[in-house]
């Protein structure tokens, strides 16, 4: 069984009388790699900073091993963090940007326990190299660190980090600064230093992609609050309100009415699906991804549309359907063209039925998306005429 190394206990923070965090609770196990969540100003770097030290919420505790911490200034907790910007020293090579912490500390001389030693440096070297390979850096000790690319220059930040031997690592969006390809790469990477190092990772981000490839728990947040926690899969297949189903992935939220359990209403028509629970004839959100949508020939769909634009997407086709006045996403390989009618199934475990919330009818309509769709068509055909 995990065990508990931090817990948040009722957080409230605000800045100029704007909440920014609102009553928030959470621990966070030891050897987890925890992901915060959630659009920019919803309190994640927040949170963050008061787990680090650099901010003192506004009431609420933070505890650090059943001790509580926030009186405890960053340096003397056992925690590092990696920020967006690497801040590398630029007149140091790789080596020394790394031992930098090390050179600082002091520990009792042995031969004078009243005087403080520098660490030796047979020790920091074999702290320094063995932080090198763990990031996969080994022979870089002597190149400039401008000479680096930018996922060499990340980690030799996270080796600075990691040499000090925290408990934990605070990580604030630091995958922002490189491009697609170094950032699916790094999103690996950064697993398996967290897996071989045996530490607790903190993650900030707003990428859903990141946060699904790399946590072993996902805190979605919005204005302030925990909307929901859990795996990556629990996030993704069992959503808790519309705007986690809208966050995490592409998402079709159609209003419905639950006729029992496992029977769903929506435009008229009954869906059986796996969801139970709620009361009879309860209005609820139905959450049906686009990927769990097949096209069938009018006759066979459980529902009919109209196709009103479609994108190719290389491995799909992107097919904006109009079910009358709502828009959906279907993501297929199958290709229908604009104008065509078409029938499409959604077997049971392709629904998902939600409690209604403050974020009901919020998401989930595609029109705009065609509108956009449409608009770049626009674009293009101009710009092929001129």
């Amino acid at each position: 069984m995990s065990k508990e190394l931090i817990r948040l206990r009722d957080l409230c923070m605000a800045y100029d009388d704007e909440l920014v965090l609102d009553h928030l609770n959470l621990y966070i196990n030891d050897k987890e790699f925890l992901t915060l969540l959630g659009p920019s100003g919803c309190g994640k770097t927040t949170t963050l900073r008061i787990i680090g030290g650099f901010t003192t919420p506004g009431s609420g505790d933070v505890f650090f091993d059943g001790v509580r911490i926030n009186d405890v200034p960053p340096y003397k907790r056992q925690i590092n963090t990696v920020f967006q910007k690497y801040a590398l020293f630029p007149h140091l090579n790789v080596f020394e940007n790394v031992a930098f912490g090390l050179r600082m500390q002091r520990r009792p001389d042995p031969a004078d326990p009243k005087r403080k030693a520098r660490l030796p440096e047979e020790e920091i070297r074999e702290r320094v190299l063995e932080m090198l390979e763990a990031v996969s850096l080994k022979g870089f000790e002597n190149r400039r660190t401008d000479a680096l690319s930018g996922g060499q220059q990340q980690r030799v930040a996270i080796a600075r980090a990691l040499v000090n031997r925290p408990k934990v690592l605070l990580l604030d969006e630091p995958l922002g600064a490189l491009d697609l390809k170094l950032r699916k790469d790094m999103q690996i990477e950064l697993k398996r230093i967290q897996q071989q190092v045996g530490i607790t990772f903190i993650y900030v981000t707003h990428d859903q992609e990141e946060a699904l490839t790399m946590s072993d728990t996902i805190v979605v947040m919005d204005k302030g609050s925990i909307q929901q926690i859990g795996t990556p899969e629990d996030i993704y297949n069992e959503p808790k309100n519309a705007f986690v189903a809208d966050f995490i992935g592409e998402s079709n939220i159609i209003d419905g009415v639950m006729l029992r359990d496992k029977l769903v209403q929506m435009y008229g028509r009954q869906f059986p699906c796996l969801d139970g629970g709620f009361a009879e004839n309860e209005p609820v959100d139905v959450v049906i991804r686009p990927e769990d949508i097949d096209i069938v020939p009018v006759e066979q769909g459980q529902l009919t549309g109209v196709v009103t634009n479609v994108t190719f997407k290389g491995m799909q086709y992107d097919i904006i359907v109009d079910f009358r006045g709502f828009k959906w996403l279907i993501q297929t390989t199958d290709h229908s063209p604009v104008g065509a009618r078409i029938g499409i199934k959604i077997d049971p475990d392709g629904i998902h039925v939600m409690k209604k919330s403050r974020y009901s009818g919020l998401y989930g309509d595609y029109s705009s998306f065609s509108d956009e769709y449409d608009e770049l068509d626009a674009a293009e055909e101009g710009g092929d005429e001129a």
